[in-house]
């Protein structure tokens, strides 16, 4: 029994110590009416997640239809 108080007691205090409520910072942060979509108002690293992940997907769209352009195209005969 000991052992699980000391356990307990471990874990609780470190947790508290750690986790800070930012609950409300965050609440003004995305609904602050400033024009931007929500999946932009985490600022710069949002905006760049943003853009890589469209980047990466025009490119995989046409990467894709390039293959099937290049797999329905008839073999040459040797």
């Amino acid at each position: 029994q000991a052992l699980r108080q000391i356990s307990q007691r471990t874990i609780s205090t470190a947790s508290r110590r750690q986790a800070e409520n930012r609950v409300s910072e965050n609440q003004k942060l995305f609904q602050e009416d400033n024009g931007l979509p929500v999946h932009l108002k985490g600022g710069a690293k949002d905006s760049l997640l943003y853009r890589t992940t469209a980047g990466l997907t025009v490119f995989g769209t046409m990467y894709a239809l390039y293959c099937l352009l290049f797999a329905s195209m008839p073999k040459k005969p040797n």
